[in-house]
This record gives structure tokens, sequence and C-alpha cells, in this order.
């Protein structure tokens, strides 16, 4: 709709009434609530009463209601489960208007205290946006320049000292780092209109710190946690250096992938050395077979055959001729035949081969969001002289990771006693006081999810769009809801706070967008020379490396941190000094010789000096202008550095891309495996001292990126983009089973349910279903019932007659008569059998053909599980707790392919063997009884053992999501549900002129 523009004060920006130049059907949820901030009398009311500030929780109920609704949700009823986004604020809503300058406005609304900013200039828009921003969420942006700078334990206490660790071992920059990206982004495109704008809106924050420093303003102004903290008068000013901080952080939790071909190396040689060397042509395989090789190998095959194996085999053939009746002679028919079946049964088990089966980049099973399409990216090479050049592996046992701390001590744990969950308010925030885990960020593996629905497929031929980012769950949350109008800016929705100049996922005035992470590889591990710069031997601890045939010395970042207890965070007094090596190619992350040879490991991200690069093509995606068909959001989402699929959605179209700084590696690489650092990707001209211009490479094209217009449906929970697109060291194990078949799964019965035809309510199920069901129960546990068949011992019977209801009702994790954040599931034996029975089923079926040492190290690369609650440890890293997303893990896909193979189905891109009972399905079925049996005996406390949040036993409240306290508010636990943070539901019915 097109409305007049109403008359203001003159210090104020024009106003646009509500609903102008919004074409409608918008509608978005953000639990718990906008409001982020709480004064010293808020505070005291709350720590008296409970009593939350207005606004800081009255979207949590709306949030936590669709999970018991989902299955019946009426298009009526979208209302009562997200809010209405329009542009602007109805009449008669207005709760409050201010002007902190000539020419900005601000409104929040009385339903839930949304700022809607207006500016009349560009600049006055973004000094307003940083006004409001932090109004609503000083203390949480003060906290991401903190981590994103790798200092938040000397700002908030001691517990967040894993945080700076994490921070300053990966993505570590000096003072000097921050201002250089600063003056790079400057002369790039969009760059000096981005600068301008940061410019501003850090002025917008600044002007807001000034005024609650006031002596009459600080009680109802300045946030309270800065006296919890010690801080009692508040924050430094913010400096444009801040925001690539807070970039830095963002963009390396939500936007990366990669960098984990060392631990690919690693996992590789030690089951070369167990299972032997590869004897076949296998793309991506070290070992380069020479014709030599092929006849050795042969010839040793060969002379395993006894006659007896022979006989068995002729007799074979002889049966297999006779079956399929061919009209040529009987002895030729037999040689034939043995030949063929002899080809037919090699398995190759050698180490290379059995790496893949769990590591395999491009399973042809695999969901995918395109379907169809291939968009070939990191393909493994045949294995040649030219590539076995370029790869770089570790001699056994030579490996020692780099260990950033060089003085002082990380804080011991500290654990808290249970509480009954459930209950409300627990205390002051803050740290080990209120939050499951040190610290007060944590995030788990993976996140968010999208659901797309085209024209032709929706009832109204409106496409439908529910859809959002899965970015954890803090009180306040990490993302703030903005509705910003100015020049060149027309949009509704949520961005990360501190760099929240444009809004990141939400709605323009005809068009809807958003993201899930994609995690493609954008970080390679390089194997860099030591050198002496004094001549001789080159020792291990060298400091100095090779480039371009210089020995030059690595760059040295240090960071030296203390703390002290506080009334947040009661961690005992101590200090710290992190230091990381640099070099040209990255960061150090480890030491070790190559043949003898001293080299360093290290990590290069694409995006690492370009922070800010991605900020363009999201001002682009706040432009009408700029966005006026899905050929407009390609060009946009292409600007973004950082690793995202990007779904779009207008009221004729739906579109995917997916974003990323995707390196062009240099000829004959291997993208599993380590490289050397003198063939580092192309383009890239680095140099001693690391600035903006020394890392920057050629990167893929936007043709090359996956993308997709009006596909018939459009689905992704962090899956795998598209056929081709491999990932051959992220970790992510894209197999035959992926969550995203959930979603797949719901939309298929609802299209075939209603004659090829979806409501947004219908969408709004498909994702509210998949969003308690259990992937194991759903996708592997028909198969693990199969085999076991009808057990003989009654406890066992009992177990798989449960574990089969639960199954034949859809596996879900849920109490639809007692709902809330504890007590026990319906089903609930069901469940906590699957729960104690996975690992063991897992240890049943590849222990005995891995060992216990290999299995160890295959779960540590290759996480088993991704469990309600509890997360799934990576490389030693604990995983995280009560953070809602579950079950992002391929590895269930493995499982379910091996016991595919069992049973003699059909398995594309197979295991390299069949490891359950050695392919035996009686020794297979022996297995699984014996572990069945073992997690039938285990007690709800020994399933769910009490972790500080929850008691012992307390199922429920085992999967429960906790509001991470960043403040000094906290917010009840909620029952567990696998679904987006933010999310918008969307059926847009119109679109502008153009």
């Amino acid at each position: 709709m097109f409305l007049a523009v109403v008359s203001v004060p003159a210090a104020q920006a024009q106003v646009q009434p509500y609903g102008t130049n919004d074409y409608g059907g918008f509608h978005n949820i953000l639990p718990p609530g906008t409001n982020g901030f709480d004064d010293a009398a808020q505070l005291a009311q709350f720590k008296a009463d409970g009593a939350t500030p207005e606004h800081s929780s009255d979207q949590l109920q709306m949030y936590s209601s669709l999970t018991q609704a989902a299955g019946s949700i009426t298009e009526a009823e979208i209302p009562d489960f997200y809010k209405d986004a329009t542009f602007g604020v109805p009449t008669g809503d207005v709760e409050s208007t201010q002007s902190p300058e000539p020419g900005v406005t601000i409104i929040r609304d009385k339903q839930f205290g949304v700022p809607h900013i207006y500016g009349d200039t560009r600049a006055e828009l973004m000094f307003g946006i940083g006004y409001a921003t932090a109004e609503d969420r000083l203390f949480f942006i003060d906290v991401l320049r903190h981590a994103g700078q790798g200092d938040l334990a000397s700002f908030a206490g001691g517990a967040n000292v894993s945080m700076d660790e994490q921070v300053w071992a990966d993505e570590p920059y000096t003072p000097q780092d921050l201002v250089n990206q600063v003056n790079y982004i400057q002369d790039q495109p969009g760059g000096e209109q981005l600068y301008e704008d940061a410019t501003s809106y850090v002025n917008g924050i600044n002007a807001y710190i000034t005024q609650a420093q006031q002596p009459l303003n600080y009680l109802t102004m300045m946030p309270a946690e800065y006296a919890a903290i010690g801080q009692p008068s508040g924050p430094q000013p913010f400096t444009l250096e801040n925001l690539v901080s807070i970039a830095t952080l963002v963009g390396g939790i939500f936007g990366d992938g990669g960098g984990d071909q060392l631990y690919n190396a690693m996992l590789y040689e030690n089951m070369a050395q167990k299972f032997g060397p590869e004897h076949d042509v296998v793309d991506g395989s070290p070992t380069v077979i020479t014709q030599a090789k092929k006849k050795k190998a042969t010839t040793k095959k060969k002379k395993k055959k006894v006659s007896t194996k022979k006989a068995k085999t002729t007799a074979t053939a002889t049966a297999t001729a006779v079956q399929h009746k061919q009209s040529v002679k009987k002895k030729k028919t037999k040689t034939h035949t043995a030949k063929k079946k002899k080809k037919k049964a090699a398995a190759d088990h050698s180490g290379f081969a059995t790496f893949l089966s769990f590591d395999d980049p491009n399973d042809p099973e695999a969901p995918t969001t395109i379907h169809g399409v291939k968009f070939p990216y990191q393909t493994l090479p045949a294995p040649s002289k030219a590539v076995s050049r370029t790869i770089a592996l570790p001699d056994p046992g030579s490996v020692q990771m780099a260990d950033e701390v060089v003085g002082g001590a990380a804080p011991s744990g500290q654990a808290r006693p249970a509480h009954t969950a459930g209950t409300g308010h627990s205390g002051m925030g803050l740290g080990t006081v209120a939050n499951a885990g040190p610290g007060l960020l944590q995030f788990p593996r993976s996140m968010s999810n999208a659901l797309l629905i085209s024209a032709k497929d929706s009832a109204s031929g409106h496409p439908l769009a529910v859809m959002g980012p899965q970015v954890s769950y803090f009180a306040p949350q990490i993302l703030m809801e903005e509705d910003i109008h100015g020049p060149g800016i027309d949009a509704d929705g949520a961005a990360f706070p501190g760099v929240n100049l444009y809004v990141e996922l939400g709605h323009g005035q005809d068009y809807a967008w958003s993201a899930t992470s994609a995690g493609q590889n954008i970080i390679d591990t390089f194997a860099v020379p030591l050198c002496n710069p004094s001549g001789g031997a080159v020792p291990t601890s060298s400091d100095d490396y090779l480039l371009r045939g210089q020995c030059v010395p690595m760059e040295t970042l240090t960071d030296s941190e203390s703390w002290s207890p506080n009334l947040a965070d009661s961690t005992p007094a101590g200090s710290i000094t992190l230091q990381t090596e640099r070099t040209a190619f990255g960061i150090v992350i480890a030491r070790a010789t190559i043949k003898g040879r001293p080299v360093v490991y290290t990590n290069l991200r694409s995006t690492y000096m370009h922070e800010l690069d991605s900020a363009t093509g999201f001002a682009d995606f706040n432009d009408p202008a700029d966005m006026r068909s899905p050929q407009d959001f390609f060009n946009a989402a292409s600007k973004i550095g950082y690793t995202f699929n990007w779904f779009y959605t207008d009221d004729q179209h739906i579109a995917y891309f997916n974003s990323g700084l995707n390196p062009v590696r240099a000829a004959h690489t291997d993208p599993l495996f380590p490289t050397w650092s003198t063939s580092a990707w192309r383009g890239m001209y680095p140099s001693a001292q690391t600035t903006p211009a020394s890392l920057t490479e050629q990167d893929t094209p936007e043709s090359a990126h996956p993308h997709v217009t009006d596909q018939d449906y459009l689905t992704s929970w962090n899956n795998m983009q598209a056929p081709g697109f491999e990932d051959p060291a992220t970790g992510e194990e894209f197999s035959s089973i992926y969550r995203s078949q959930l979603l797949d799964n719901n939309i298929q019965y609802y299209l075939h349910k209603d004659q090829n035809k979806m409501t947004l309510a219908d969408l709004i199920n498909a994702m509210g279903i998949a969003g308690t069901q259990d992937l194991r129960g759903v996708e592997v546990l028909p198969y693990l019932l199969k085999i076991i068949g009808s057990p003989g011992d009654p406890t066992l019977a009992t177990a798989v007659s449960e574990l089969r209801a639960w199954m034949a009702s859809g596996a879900h994790r849920i109490n639809r008569e007692q709902p809330g954040a504890s007590g026990n599931y319906d089903q609930t034996d069901a469940v906590r059998i699957m729960d104690a029975w996975w690992p063991l089923v897992v240890q049943a079926e590849f222990g005995p053909v891995l060992g216990s040492s290999l299995l160890a190290q295959v779960e540590s690369d290759f996480p088993i599980n991704d469990e309600p609650g509890h997360g799934a440890p990576v490389h030693g890293t604990p995983s995280t707790a009560h953070q809602g997303s579950a079950f992002d893990v391929g590895f269930y896909g493995i499982v379910q392919k091996d016991l595919r193979a069992v049973l003699r189905q059909k398995v594309r891109g197979p295991l390299n063997r069949v490891y359950c009972g050695n392919g035996s399905l009686a020794a297979c079925r022996a297995a699984l009884d014996s572990s069945l049996a073992a997690a039938v005996a285990q007690s709800p406390d020994q399933v769910y053992p009490a972790d500080g949040v929850c008691q012992a036993g307390d199922q429920m409240c085992h999967d429960s999501i906790q509001f991470r306290a960043i403040g000094a508010i906290t917010q009840p636990l909620i029952e567990w549900v696998n679904r987006p943070t933010f999310q918008q539901a969307d059926e847009i019915q119109g679109h502008g002129p153009g």
C-alpha cells in the first residue's frame, strides 16, 4: 500500500504511516522479547519478585506455545504464534516517540516495543539505529566487542577465559589489523558509503553512552550490569574498529567452514597403519598407483587365494550362468561369469577407503537443497605425481598442536548445584551464576532452517516461506529487531547488535530473505617449511619460515589479561597470557615434521582480514531499488564473503543462493589434506606483514555458487547445498541422513494430502512437527529393529515393542498432556532407551573392526550424536548445553548405510565394507541385542545425569532450552524444540513497480 507521509515537528524525521510501501503478508517472532535493558530499579524488582522489565519476555509464550500446537495450526491462528511485521506502527499502538538527534525519530509500539527508526537523511537514520541499539543492547554489544577482541574475561570475569582462548587461537587481530581493515574497506566498491554509515552508527551509540553517563540520566539509562561487574561508570566509547571485532566474532561462529585437513591427515595415517595402503586408483587418495604397484598388489592377492575358494567361486559362477540361461558354451560362460563375480566381490579394505567411509565428501545419497543440478566445488582429484607433490602429510606421531596459553592459567571449572527446572528466574545472570557451562557466550554446532514453497504449489498462488536462523538462545537475544526507513533503506527484521547498520534477516517492501549456516570450506590448512635465519639445522621450534625462498620471522600476536571476582562472576582472581603466531599463510595451528623436515601447519580463512567486506551485500538487501528480482538477490548475496545459504521470496518467486568467499585453489591440490604453502590460493601474493591486500585471492565466480530459482520447494537445515558441492574438510559428514529430511518428509505429506497445494499454515505445521522429532527414531531405528526382529528375551521384546510404537507415532520428544521444561516425555521409556542405546549401537557396529583407539578418533573428528540439550563435542571441545539445536551430524547416515548393507539392501555410495557383524546378519543381530540389553538396563538417572541446570533423571529438563543470560535478567527454561530462534512466516501479497 502507498500512503502519504505525515508532517511532524522539524526536529524529528518524517514518519511513514503504518504499512507505507509494504505489500503485506509478513510475520515474525524473536523470543524472549525486544527489550534488553534493565536499570537499577528494574533489577531490584526482578530480584525481589521475578518481575521482568516490559517487553523483555512478551514473545516467549508465543514462541514456545507453537511446539504443542504444531500439526493443527490453522490460517486464522497464525497471529497467535507470529507477530505482525508490517512496516510502521498502527494508529493507537504508539508507546513512545523520541528524537535523539534532529532528523531522527524512534517510535516504539505498545505490543512488543520494537524500535521503528526513521531518518530524513541516511546519516541521520544510521545515527538513530546506533542510538536504538544502545538503548536495547548496550551491555550486550560491549560483551560482543570484548569477546571479538579476545579479552572478555578481563571485562566480565574469569569464567570467560575459554572464549578468549578460542578467539585468540582462531581469529586474532592486533589493534593495527583492525585499523587496516577499516582503511581498506573505504577503497572497495560500496565501501565509502559503508564507512559513512558506520561512522554515523557509532556516533549514535556514543551519543547514548554520553547521555547515560550524565548524573541526571544514570539511574534510568545506564544498564545495571555495569555495576555488577565492577564498572559502574559504564562502557568506553565505541569505535569503528570495534565493529570489526564484532563482525569477526559473528562471522567466525556462523559464517565459516573447513580447516579440518590436518585432522583428516592424522586420521587417515592411523587408518592406513591399521588397514594398509591403497591398492586401487581412488579419487582423493594420497597414494599414486603405478602399473608396477597394481601388478604387485594383484599378485599378492592371487597368492592368498586357496583352492577351496577357487572351487567355491567356480561353483557360484556355474550356478549364476545356468540361472541367466546365457546362450554360449558352458565352459566360456563359467569363465566369464567367474571373472565378473570376482571383480564385483572385490572390496577395498585399505586405510584410505576406510577413511572415506567416514568422510565421503560427495555421498550420492546425501539430501541437498538444490535437486538434480550439480555445482562442482572441492572435487577430489585423481591420484597423480602432480597431486602428491602438493599434499603435505605429517610424519606419523610428529604433530604437536599449538597451545595459545604461554603464561598464567585458565581457571578451573565451577560446578553449580542443580535446581528445579522451569521455576522462572534463577538469580543474577552473567557467567557461572546463571548459565549452563562456563562464560557468557556458547553456541551449538550449526544452526538454522528454511522451508519455501513455489507459487505453483501454493494454494494462494503466492510463494510461502517459513525461515530463520537458529542462533542459540540468549537473554536478551543475540539478534535485535529493527524497522528502519530512510534514503536507500526500507527494511524490517533482525540483525546482530553491534553490526546492525542494516537488517540482516527480514523483509523489504515486497520481498523477504533469510539464511542458514552453510559452512563450506573457506579455510585451508597449509604446511609451511621452517628455516634457520643463521643457517644450519632447523629446529621444529623455529619461529622463522620460508616465504618465496626467503627466511622471514613469524608475526607474534600477544594478549595478556587478568580478572577479579565480581557480583556476577565469582571466579577467583587470575591472569593469562595468550599468544598466537601468524605467517603469510595464516594462523599457526600445529608443528610437525614431513619426511623429517620441520614445518608449521597453518589455517587460513578467506574472510580473515576482510571482516567488513560482507556488509555491502547486506546494504543491498535493504535497498528496494537493488532488490527487484531473484537475480538482484543473487547479485547482493554474492557480495557476502561468509558462508551462508540465502533464501529469497517475493509474491511470485522463491530463490536460493550459497554465499562465501570460495578461494580458487592451486592446480593439483587435494582438498582432503594439508597443502604445501608453495601451492597456496591462486591470485594471492602473501606478505610477511599480513594485511587485507596480502590476503586477497582469486575466488570462484557468482555463477559457480549453488543457486536456483522457483524449484518446487526448498529446504535447508545445514545440509549439503547441491550435488557435487563437496565438503572434504569441514567435519560435516553429509551422508544418507540429514535432519533436513524431516522437513522434506513433512512437506511431501502436506502436498500429497492437499492435491499438491499448501497453505502457509501447512508449512508452519511441517516445520513445527519436525521440531520435536528424533531423527534417529525416524530414519535409523526402522533398520535397527528390522535386524533385531522379535527377541526371545522378554525384557528385550518389551523394549522393542515400545520402540516400534514410538517410531510408528513419529518418534516425537514431546509431552502433550503436561507440557513444560521438566518431567517425562510421552512414550518416555522408548525415548530413554533410544538415548542410552545410540552410543552403544555405534560401539557394537564399528568397534570390532576399527578398535577402540580408531573409533575414539573417528568420534572426535566426526561426532556420532548431537543430542537435544547437550550438543556434539568436536576435537575435544566440550559440547554446548541447553541450546536447542539438535541432530546436526551426519553419522546417523553412516550407521544407516551399514545397517542397510547388512540387510542386503541397495546402497548408493556404500561404506568400504559391512561393519556390523562383519557382514553377518546373525552376528550383527547378536551385537545389537547385547547393546540393547545394556541400554535397557540403564536407569533414568544414568541416562540423564544432573548437569547444573537439571536434576538427575529429569528427561525433559535434560533436553530443555535455556536462554543464556548475558544481562542480569534471566528467563525460565522452555521445553525442547528444534527450531529457528528468529523466524519469519511470509506469504507476500503484491509486487512494486520495476
